[in-house]
């Protein structure tokens, strides 16, 4: 097969599409939505859809001031073509996420002069265990991946077609939808690069204002109605609580070393963090290539940045990994057209991650049966031996062999109920929210025990369940009010005049009773 840069592949173009559209939304709407932004996001859009509101974001009724509207719309527009349930909260997302693979194998036939870079580029991203599990989740980060992949895409046709740099306002302007003020720290990053580039003249170009002011214009007009309706409060809220705070504070315990961001992505990246590590070193002696210049800006540059604030958060770091896998193919090239030149670490490598997931096959087959996890350890252990053996031989095959085994090993785990492996913190949602809903009469605030309140109880229950201190519990209880329990707080509050409504797993969902007079 030849690769050149002259014309765009539209096979592989439409392959890796229907690749991406098969994995990010393979199984899902099987598992619940887990807490915290799944489930108030869902319920934000819940709310909406219920009442016909499109212009103001609301909570169990109440304003909902933390985050720009675009996700709960493409929700909530969700909700009215398939109704309310999981596959429909996140489908949008998925669906929009998905787009950032094919996005990056154009962006990457723009920065390449082989064909085959920007191919092993999205598929390095369509295999990245983070990419795919974040991307499907109902939040805004994933799909913030494509619109930002697009809209480089976009900025360097812009260099010699300026029509196309229309496409970067609009793609920023999305972002500035989804997240707010984070578009303005990418606008940075890409005058950054403008200017490294030398290509200064583009920023006089009407074509990048025009792109501009039509991507801002919504997220701008939407600003002016929040303020001129909610007036400080908003203020507050959205920028100084969701932005500055969490710049300077750890916003609700997120708090992490400067090296955070590294740990996840070496927890989370392997096996290609192997070929990763080389690439940047490839990425530092290409430093005057424009691919080196992207990945050092909106790879080493972006993970600087959020390094640097208080709060941290695992998903933070997803705009990080498109750069990471433009490094990545761009090793893969050099392995690919020199295979009898394979250093023999990277078989070491995947040999000794083989042997760490075949210790983790014998314990789940024999110490803790877990049939999917079984099945999720053997298809990896198969993959990794079946790679590490060709890459020890320098068979070129091992590379579509790596590739393909870490394609069928995420298709089996989001085939599986493991996935979305967060929902295992706490208690199953879904069978206690089933009790609130039916005992008790909508629009009903339901005060529990337990440690933290779950937005994901309040979206399946279409109730707010608030978690509430003992000596808060024993206040309410003097006049009638809904209390969802555990074992040891019934019991210690001792309501014999309450009634009970009913039991789920470890909670009994009473009503307490006026006091007599």
């Amino acid at each position: 097969m030849t690769f050149s840069k002259s014309s765009l592949n539209y096979r592989h173009l439409g392959l890796l599409t229907l690749a991406a559209f098969g994995l990010f939304l393979l199984n899902l709407g099987q598992v619940a939505l887990r807490d915290w932004d799944e489930g108030y996001y869902a319920t934000v859009s819940q709310d909406m859809f219920q009442q016909g509101e499109w212009l103001f974001p609301l909570y169990q009724d109440q304003p909902f001031l933390l985050k720009p509207p675009l996700l709960f719309w493409l929700i909530q527009a969700s909700y009215h073509l398939g109704g309310i349930h999981e596959w429909t909260s996140r489908f949008p997302s998925a669906f929009l996420s998905a787009l950032a693979v094919p996005l990056l194998y154009l962006l990457g036939r723009e920065l390449f002069s082989q064909s085959i870079t920007a191919l092993f580029s999205a598929l390095v991203y369509l295999t990245l265990l983070p990419a795919v599990r974040l991307g499907r989740l109902a939040m805004f980060d994933g799909m913030i991946n494509t619109f930002l992949v697009g809209a480089l895409w976009c900025l360097l046709k812009g260099f010699q077609k300026p029509p196309w740099l229309l496409g970067v306002g609009l793609g920023l302007g999305l972002i500035a939808l989804s997240k707010g003020v984070l578009a303005l720290v990418f606008a940075s990053l890409m005058l950054l690069f403008i200017l490294w580039e030398k290509q200064g003249h583009i920023l006089g170009r009407w074509e990048l204002w025009l792109g501009l002011l039509l991507g801002f214009s919504p997220i701008l007009l939407w600003y002016g109605l929040q303020i001129q309706t909610y007036g400080q409060e908003f203020i507050q809220v959205h920028f100084q609580a969701q932005t500055i705070d969490r710049l300077a504070t750890a916003v609700e315990g997120n708090s992490g070393p400067p090296w955070f961001y590294l740990v996840e992505i070496a927890k989370y990246s392997a096996p290609w963090l192997f070929f990763a590590l080389p690439g940047l070193y490839w990425a530092l002696q290409k430093r005057r290539e424009r691919w080196a210049k992207v990945v050092f800006i909106f790879g080493l540059g972006f993970g600087g940045i959020i390094s640097s604030m208080s709060t941290k958060l695992p998903w933070y770091v997803l705009p990080v990994y498109p750069s990471f896998a433009l490094a990545t193919g761009y090793y893969l090239t050099q392995l690919w057209q020199s295979p009898k030149a394979y250093p023999k670490f990277l078989g070491a490598l995947l040999s000794l991650a083989t042997a760490l997931v075949l210790v983790a096959l014998v314990y789940f087959t024999w110490l803790d049966f877990q049939p999917w996890l079984i099945g999720l350890s053997l298809t990896l252990t198969l993959s990794l031996a079946l790679a590490s053996t060709l890459f020890l031989r320098s068979q070129r095959q091992a590379i579509p062999v790596l590739i393909g085994g870490l394609y069928l090993t995420l298709a089996v785990l989001m085939a599986s109920p493991l996935w979305n492996w967060e929902l295992n913190e706490a208690f199953a949602v879904k069978p206690v929210a089933a009790l609130i809903a039916q005992f008790t009469p909508q629009k009903t605030t339901i005060y529990t025990s337990f440690a933290y309140s779950r937005p994901s109880l309040d979206f399946y229950s279409d109730r707010l369940v608030l978690a509430v201190s003992r000596e808060r519990l024993r206040e309410l209880a003097q006049s009638p009010h809904y209390f969802l329990l555990d074992d040891a707080a019934l019991e210690e509050l001792s309501l014999p005049s309450a009634q009970s409504l009913g039991r789920s797993g470890n909670f009994t969902l009473i009503k307490s009773a006026s006091p007599p007079a």
